[in-house]
């Protein structure tokens, strides 16, 4: 086995999971003290989890649940099955008007014969959590509210949110309906990676429908400190106040998810302090850059003397400030020596990232080129230069 170490590179940009052997820095900067039932933070460009309490206890999403609604609008629209220019005409089920599911609720106060685009339904649901949207674009796009909730449950499949499983387009209290911190923050992830566009909803602080003017909930959007551009609220008896909030500093992005704060204000100042938490003590990094050569190694019985080695991917890791300095990076060979026939992209051994002498990640090392056989006369000398 050759051991083989290598400069980690700071770059960044946008790419895959990594696979960490331990997620314990040596020096990892203390968590805040959050409080609420439940809460994450989240590294978007890597998916890490910086810090988190009962990130995996099911409870009552709340409006939280539109997130799923909105999710699968956007991959109906997405699909080509609807367009955001699509006229709808508002059925009796989604106008609040003598319904009793509606009463006290958040609405966009649409009425029965209405017509609006796809698009404005959208802002509905998003900037006023308008129960009343949710009902109208799950009959648009789906043919009713069961038919809708299927579609919400089988993107918790294929999302793999193991925590999650939706009752309702809107999120009013059901009897098994539930959600985690976490899966939210997964959810949440793949919203912001969808369509910049439909994104972009999430961060106006207002709409003004059929005469009446509603102030997105979030109240970070206002927070000068931060440069928060989404998500969602959500609020019932049950759940107490959830918020899901994101921001942006430079080329950074963290979500913060917080479940079962006292109130309002609290679930806010929650989230602030999880969001200037991480940005104060962790960067976002390239470690490794997809094709690039971290190595150079002898090959026996090959039209040539050496190959490259390196990874078939980008990665990029959150790491806290202070250890980025100690992050040292090695490779390791499966086998003593490599021999051709050879292919590009074969895995010949393990790359490893260390934080001073802790193992933190490991990814596959790999060929970067191939290597045919060599000659006869050249596969003799390399036997005889084994013999000698």
């Amino acid at each position: 086995m050759k051991i083989r170490l290598f400069a980690a590179c700071s770059l960044l940009s946008f790419v895959a999971h990594s696979a960490f052997a331990d997620d314990t820095f040596v020096n990892a900067p203390p968590p805040p003290q959050i409080q609420a039932g439940s809460w994450v933070l989240m590294d978007y460009t890597t998916g890490q989890i910086l810090t988190a309490q009962n990130e995996h206890v099911r409870r009552n999403p709340a409006s939280l649940t539109k997130l799923m609604t909105g999710y699968v609008v956007d991959r109906a629209i997405d699909s080509g099955r609807i367009k955001p220019d699509d006229i709808v005409m508002v059925g009796k089920d989604a106008w609040a008007k003598g319904n009793p599911v509606f009463d006290g609720s958040s609405l966009m106060f649409l009425k029965a014969g209405d017509r609006l685009t796809v698009h404005d339904l959208s802002r509905g649901l998003i900037i006023d959590s308008g129960n009343d949207a949710c009902v109208a674009l799950a009959d648009y796009v789906a043919g009713g509210e069961p038919q809708f909730v299927a579609l919400m449950n089988k993107y918790v499949q294929q999302l793999r949110l193991r925590d999650t499983h939706f009752e309702t387009v809107h999120g009013l209290d059901a009897p098994g309906q539930h959600s985690s911190a976490y899966d939210l923050a997964v959810l949440s992830r793949a919203i912001i990676h969808g369509e910049p566009d439909f994104y972009h909803m999430y961060s106006e602080r207002s709409l003004t429908w059929n005469g009446i003017t509603q102030q997105n909930r979030n109240g970070l959007l206002w927070d000068k400190g931060l440069n928060v551009d989404g998500l969602k609220t959500g609020h019932t008896a049950s759940a107490g106040f959830n918020l899901i909030a994101s921001s942006v500093e430079g080329e950074r992005r963290l979500i913060a998810v917080v479940m079962g704060a006292e109130s309002s204000k609290g679930r806010e100042d929650q989230a602030r302090k999880l969001l200037h938490w991480g940005q104060d003590n962790f960067d976002t990094v390239q470690v490794l850059h997809k094709g690039k050569k971290i190595g150079t190694e002898t090959i026996w019985y090959g039209n040539q003397k050496n190959v490259e080695v390196g990874t078939n991917q980008d990665v990029y890791l959150a790491l806290p400030k202070s250890e980025v300095p100690n992050i040292k990076a090695k490779y390791v060979l499966d086998k003593p020596e490599l021999e051709a026939p050879i292919a590009a992209n074969q895995h010949v051994g393990e790359i490893e990232l260390f934080d001073r002498d802790k193992l933190i990640a490991h990814w596959p090392l790999v060929t970067l080129a191939d290597v045919k056989k060599g000659s006869a006369w050249s596969r003799f000398s390399d036997y005889l230069s084994h013999k000698l």
